[in-house]
């Protein structure tokens, strides 16, 4: 079941965000010289050309999301069970997380966290206990490939993606508890300072 959205994800349309996330990527790779400047203006084409989430990916595959991206490991499992899951404070944004509600529910708090990478890929199942996810200022939300289910989606991210920032692009299901994304509030403020 997991494995579906991934691969329906490559046939997704690319947004005008998506496309300017692989176009900094790049000039951070040509910055450091892993790319010299012919191969970034054949790449730069290709990357405001493309159409589609599959047209993108091999753009910079064997780029890796620079020095700060490189740790592509195991993604991250988050798992809910009988009793909610909270993933809060600071840790460390890998490239994929894999969250799941369980019957308790699960919480991503993205507010106090660590991320230099420019695309996150979080795939949720949010069955029963549904998936919140807070998500800092600046940053962008794609939920295109995100199957609606039974609880559906409730997002309060307005606004555009700040220039540099990552890109949350959530596929997966919402369940039938639903999907919930919000801003961080008061109390997520507060914990920050």
């Amino acid at each position: 079941m997991t494995a579906e959205p991934a691969r329906s994800s490559a046939r997704m349309r690319a947004s005008d965000a998506d496309r300017e996330a692989v176009v900094e990527q790049l000039r951070e790779a040509a910055a450091e010289g892993r790319i010299d400047m012919e191969e970034l203006d054949e790449r730069l084409n290709l990357a405001l050309t493309a159409k589609t989430y599959g047209e993108l990916a091999p753009i910079t595959e064997d780029l890796g999301g620079g020095p700060a991206a490189r740790d592509t490991g195991e993604p991250l499992t988050v798992r809910g069970g009988m009793h909610k899951v909270r993933r809060t404070g600071g840790w460390k944004v890998p490239a994929r997380i894999v969250v799941s509600g369980g019957l308790g529910g699960a919480l991503l708090d993205f507010s106090g966290a660590e991320c230099r990478l420019s695309v996150v890929e979080l795939e949720v199942d949010a069955q029963m206990g549904g998936v919140r996810i807070v998500v800092p200022d600046g940053w962008g939300v794609d939920t295109d490939g995100l199957d609606l289910a039974f609880g559906g989606l409730k997002s309060k991210v307005r606004g555009e993606r700040a220039p540099g920032a990552p890109l949350l692009r959530i596929t997966g299901s919402c369940g039938a508890g639903g999907v919930r994304i919000r801003r961080p509030g008061l109390r997520e403020r507060r914990r920050k300072r």
